[in-house]
């Protein structure tokens, strides 16, 4: 059984880590769902575990906040949000600090790949009309809405999934993970300033002429007001599930529209995607990989809490870019309540693992669609990225590993 799971294990990651080969035309959720097929063919769960194996904790906290966003799409929300900051910007580096806190705070607030798929082609338009090199304002817009998601719970898909695993409050999460947030946000503005500084220099900006775009009041403000709520109902019920798909299901009734045009805009293939690789995970925990990926680690991350956030950080850094994010956060899962603070060690996964993300132009989905959407106007290469996001992943994890450190002594 160990071997048929690790086998299986490895091709199911191969597909996710690895999208363009020869071999195979497969997306991330079609080889997620590949593997857990195969888990069950081959004997390694039956029909029953597998379905156990699904975390639908996960799956209607995930659906709640995409039909919400879904409501703020069709009200035009993000598009006029977008249109306002780009517009009153003054100057070059302002532009720069809207466009890095706008995507930070936003992303925080809603899931990081929204806010990138709606920024960046507004975006684009306002770099092309001030003729402004688009490269270190669209790489801030990505990397900020990385380092922003870390904020909440409900920031990224990794952080929705610790959520649920770690029962950590939505509260007490945003307190230790707020000033991570904010100071890597500014540190990221100084990165970009200083490497694309002969682009960035407080240059005068002309007036912006675009398109306003129409906003739906109405729908925005029962939007809004249904987003405040399912707030409250993480802070004060702590059951984040519940709080977001009954949101969603309260946006259904106030829109007065038909439910189809929000359901057409849920990532249902994210959600695929997800119940595929939880049994996935769920096979070879049941095969015992797990506990040996656990006893082979455990030796190297030292003795000592702050050992191990620092050890367990660059662990985390290094296996989120091997395997991406979200598959790294459900095999920690599984072991790391076994370390020294496991609390710790949640806000540390968190961190780590989001900002891993701003690596390389891979290492997060928010990265190839700023990256994508913007490629018949500007090409940004491979090393044009890494030269940035080097830089900001170490900077931000040595400024969350200190901040953890001081948190747990």
């Amino acid at each position: 059984m160990l071997i048929k799971s690790l086998l299986i294990f490895a091709l199911t990651y191969s597909i996710i880590s690895a999208q363009k080969m020869k071999w195979h035309a497969l997306d991330r959720p079609s080889g997620a769902l590949l593997g857990a097929v195969l888990m069950v063919l081959t004997g390694v769960l039956t029909l029953e575990e597998a379905y156990r194996a699904i975390d639908f904790n996960t799956i209607l906290l995930l659906l709640g906040m995409m039909l919400l966003i879904a409501y703020l799409k069709m009200a035009n929300c993000f598009h006029y949000l977008s249109y306002l900051l780009v517009t009153h910007a003054r100057n070059s580096f302002l532009l720069l600090c809207f466009v890095s806190f706008s995507s930070g705070i936003l992303s925080a607030l809603f899931v990081n790949d929204t806010i990138c798929l709606m920024f960046t082609p507004l975006l684009v338009l306002a770099l092309h009309q001030i003729r402004l090199n688009p490269i270190p304002y669209l790489i801030a817009l990505a990397t900020s809405s990385n380092i922003g998601s870390v904020v909440t719970l409900t920031g990224n898909p990794q952080n929705m999934l610790i959520g649920v695993f770690s029962h950590i409050s939505y509260g007490e999460f945003t307190l230790h993970l707020l000033p991570i947030g904010i100071v890597s946000l500014i540190a990221n503005i100084l990165i970009i300033y200083a490497i694309f500084r002969k682009d960035i220099n407080f240059k005068k900006l002309d007036s912006i002429v675009l398109v306003k775009p129409e906003l739906d009041v109405r729908l925005t403000i029962h939007s809004l007001l249904v987003l405040f709520f399912i707030f409250l109902g993480f802070i004060f019920t702590g059951n984040l599930p519940l709080s977001a798909i009954t949101g969603g299901l309260a946006l259904i009734v106030l829109s007065r529209m038909k439910p189809q045009h929000a359901m057409e805009k849920v990532d249902w293939t994210l959600l695929l995607f997800f119940c595929g690789l939880f049994i996935v995970i769920g096979g070879i925990n049941k095969a015992g990989l797990l506990a040996l990926t656990h006893n082979a680690v455990i030796p190297y991350l030292g003795d000592t809490v702050p050992g191990q956030i620092v050890h367990f950080s660059i662990f985390s850094i290094v296996a989120s870019n091997l395997v991406s994010n979200v598959p790294f956060v459900l095999l920690s899962a599984t072991w790391i309540d076994k370390l020294i603070d496991p609390k710790s060690m949640w806000y540390v996964l968190a961190m780590s693992s989001t900002f891993a993300g701003n690596l390389t132009i891979v290492g997060s989905v928010a990265n190839m669609i700023v990256l994508e959407l913007s490629k018949d106007y500007v090409h940004i290469g491979f090393w044009d990225f890494f030269k940035v996001g080097f830089i900001t992943t170490v900077t931000s994890t040595g400024i969350g590993i200190c901040i953890l450190i001081l948190y747990c002594t």
